[in-house]
């Protein structure tokens, strides 16, 4: 931590959970700067990281948020926040959502955090009735072939 900031250890989870509100109110500068100071005051703390990855999953930047994710991994292999997160990331992901499928089944099984194992339920739900489903069933728009327009010709 660099010298002066020791006083502000104690807002460390204020500005972390000002962060993801800045994040749901869409003000990814004031996400940015929050999760830089978290930074700051803890910089071996991964919560910052998981801020910036849960940013990046919310703008549908999945290369970026999976980054997030598996840089926390490495550090914490067994967070249950950050598997969720990467599953999730997976899941949205066509080639990797088996991959996303599975993480999001054994984080819910193995997890003891009942939020965890909401989310991840949640995800799968969303997964096999939405994304699945859609796979399986292409709209009416999907089906139908392109027709070629008609030229009239004006003599």
């Amino acid at each position: 931590m660099k010298k002066g900031l020791e006083k502000y250890t104690e807002d460390f989870f204020f500005l972390l959970e000002g962060g993801f509100i800045a994040i749901k109110n869409t003000d990814e500068d004031s996400a940015i700067k929050l999760f830089r100071a978290c930074e700051l005051l803890k910089p071996e703390s991964t919560f910052p990281l998981i801020g910036f990855g849960y940013m990046h999953l919310c703008k549908l930047e999945l290369k970026q948020a999976a980054t997030m994710f598996n840089r926390v991994l490495e550090k914490e292999p067994n967070n249950e926040m950050a598997k969720t997160f990467l599953g999730i990331v997976y899941s949205f992901n066509p080639p990797e959502m088996g991959k996303g499928e599975k993480i999001l089944t054994e984080v819910a099984t193995h997890s003891s955090d009942q939020g965890i194992k909401q989310l991840c339920g949640t995800a799968i739900d969303f997964l096999d009735q939405h994304v699945k489903w859609k796979q399986k069933h292409p709209s009416p728009a999907e089906l139908q072939t392109p027709k070629k327009a008609k030229r009239t010709s004006k003599s």
